[in-house]
């Protein structure tokens, strides 16, 4: 099963006699805002306008447990994330799409959850929102939306946890999502302290995709991760800020035919502990 679906296959499959359950999961990185500019409310984004029949899922609350420990984005309690799934209509019997408004970012993340907790059919919208050239719709489903009946098992593999990241940076490969200027050191805008976990190696998620925001061909993807030391065989592992853009070069990983565990804490947990190294530069140690 392929893990993106285009605007046009979609459109067709919810034209067809089984239409996938939509999630619209639009989202954006909490930054410094301009004074006076208000914070992005996926929310209010998907009232305006969103594909019709799409539920939406609130990254922050439902996607991701309370910053801490753990990272800025740790994993949610399952119950409450199965629950909030149901409450969209999830059900293990039915395909699920995801949608963001373009980066694909928030989409790869609730599409990583779902299959990780053992959804066997979840598909992201390649391009997102941008992509989709049908109407849009402007009400709410609320009690309308039938519930589902997902109920999430974690799988015993696909997580990582920082020591069994730094373990596979050694025995494997471990990719560094964030931009380069972050894995080198040279800025951190966010977090404690710059670098990368030593051994990893730099791999921009922005690199996996095209200026439509869609991702490169298969076989480009293929070689690119090659490239970086995923050759067959070879144990992968991806990390970024606070695992959600790590989610997205999951999801480019396995267009590509590549399966790869997630490093859920990342960076944002990695750094808050002083104890742990950290490496700088452009090389990986």
């Amino acid at each position: 099963m392929n893990a993106i679906i285009s605007a046009s296959e979609l459109a067709s499959d919810l034209a067809g006699p089984h239409p996938p359950v939509l999630l619209d999961v639009r989202w954006q990185l909490s930054v410094a805002k301009a004074a006076g500019e208000p914070p992005f409310d996926g929310r209010a984004e998907y009232a305006a306008g969103h594909i019709p029949g799409a539920a939406y899922v609130d990254l922050d609350r439902e996607l991701a447990g309370p910053a801490g420990g753990g990272g800025r984005h740790p994993l949610p309690d399952l119950a409450e994330f199965g629950a909030a799934m149901r409450r969209a209509g999830v059900s293990s019997n039915k395909p699920v799409v995801v949608y963001d408004g373009g980066q694909g970012w928030a989409a790869a993340r609730a599409w990583w959850l779902l299959r990780w907790t053992g959804h066997p059919d979840v598909r992201v919208l390649d391009g997102g929102l941008p992509s989709w050239q049908g109407p849009l719709q402007s009400s709410v489903p609320g009690p309308a939306l039938a519930e589902g009946d997902f109920v999430p098992v974690p799988a015993a593999a696909g997580l990582l946890d920082a020591d069994a990241a730094a373990a596979l940076a050694r025995s494997g490969v471990l990719l560094d999502a964030r931009a380069g200027e972050r894995y080198r050191g040279e800025v951190e805008p966010i977090d404690r302290v710059g670098g990368h976990i030593p051994g990893a190696r730099s791999a921009p998620t922005t690199d996996n995709v095209g200026p439509d925001g869609r991702f490169l061909p298969a076989e480009e993807l293929n070689a690119r991760f090659k490239a970086l030391g995923a050759t067959d065989g070879t144990e992968v592992g991806v990390y970024c800020g606070s695992g959600v853009s790590g989610a997205h070069e999951v999801l480019a990983l396995a267009v590509a035919g590549i399966p790869a565990a997630l490093y859920v804490g990342s960076w944002s947990e990695w750094s808050s502990d002083p104890d742990r190294p950290v490496a700088v530069g452009p090389d990986p140690q």
